[in-house]
């Protein structure tokens, strides 16, 4: 039976089978290992099939030793390929959640008076009031649901700014709603 490092060297240079032998050996590892860090088993599925595929292109950077130049088993590079693939979906998660509840707090703003058709007439006026880049920072987050950090990328800013012009959006939302409220209750008297 071969080592994990003589397959990771065959596979590293292309040898199809050594790859599967070394997937077959380890996949339940990569899985447990991104179980425990998502706590659920359909995104620890998804992350150890990422792990699989993106091996596929990163085997070749594994070299057999750490930082230092002192030996270092396959195995221990695969299981810390498998924790930054969970770490980062977590944090994926994480933003898809940022999103959908800013997302759903925007909408909450929307109904500050009238019917449906006027809500979103309200929102599409605040929004397209707003100064670039915060409109196009709520278009690629709110509006197509890109993570910051994907709006990030596309805008070229830190995913720290897009997160900041989010915020500085929904404080001047609930502000413009609290005005039309406040407007509304005085022409109501």
């Amino acid at each position: 039976m071969d080592s994990d490092e003589a397959l990771a060297r065959r596979a590293a240079a292309g040898d199809r089978a050594a790859f599967a032998a070394l997937l077959d050996r380890h996949y339940d590892r990569v899985y447990r290992i991104a179980a425990r860090i998502l706590g659920n088993p359909h995104d620890a599925e998804d992350a150890a099939q990422e792990v699989c595929i993106g091996l596929a292109r990163s085997i070749a950077s594994w070299r057999g030793e750490n930082a230092r130049g002192e030996p270092a088993p396959f195995a221990a590079w695969l299981c810390r390929v498998a924790v930054n693939a969970a770490r980062s979906a977590r944090r994926r998660g994480a933003a898809r959640a940022r999103n959908e509840r800013e997302f759903s707090e925007l909408r909450a703003l929307e109904t500050c008076g009238g019917g449906a058709a006027e809500e979103r007439a309200w929102l599409a006026r605040a929004l397209d009031a707003l100064p670039e880049p915060r409109r196009a920072v709520a278009l690629l987050v709110v509006g197509e649901g890109l993570a910051h950090a994907e709006a990030a990328a596309a805008l070229g800013m830190a995913e720290g700014t897009v997160s900041w012009h989010l915020s500085e959006i929904r404080a001047h939302l609930r502000a413009l709603a609290k005005a039309d409220g406040a407007a509304d209750t005085e022409a109501a008297r």
